[in-house]
């Protein structure tokens, strides 16, 4: 079944944020490990490595904040998943690493707030 419209403008939309994080990133000094890790418990759309520990990135693009801020929209459900996903990943490298989970706020101007720990 074909996307609607606003469907996919919001894919295309996040699409070009994780890049820009992406890109952002290797900027850094991380090194991209995955991208968009698929599970059962959802999707996590960068996974890096900075130095000694991994990071789980949640990238949120908004074009604008009249629903509130792109970090806003990490719900305590969101985060949940995230650790689910955490799971998955160690259990498939076969080692729990120093993990922490990050959020990448990306505007349409192409503005990157990124925040370590976020959650």
């Amino acid at each position: 079944m074909p996307h609607s419209p606003q469907k996919l403008h919001k894919k295309l939309l996040g699409g070009a944020g994780e890049k820009l994080v992406e890109a952002y990133l290797k900027k850094q000094g991380f090194k991209i490990l995955k991208r968009n890790y698929r599970t059962p418990f959802g999707e996590a759309d960068l996974i890096a490595e900075d130095k000694d520990e991994i990071a789980f990135i949640e990238v949120k693009t908004r074009t604008g904040d009249s629903y509130g801020t792109p970090r806003e929209a990490v719900t305590v459900d969101k985060q949940r998943r995230y650790r689910k996903i955490a799971e998955c990943y160690w259990k498939q490298t076969g080692e729990e690493p120093n993990a922490r989970f990050d959020v990448a706020e990306v505007y349409a101007d192409g503005k990157i707030e990124y925040f370590k720990n976020a959650f």
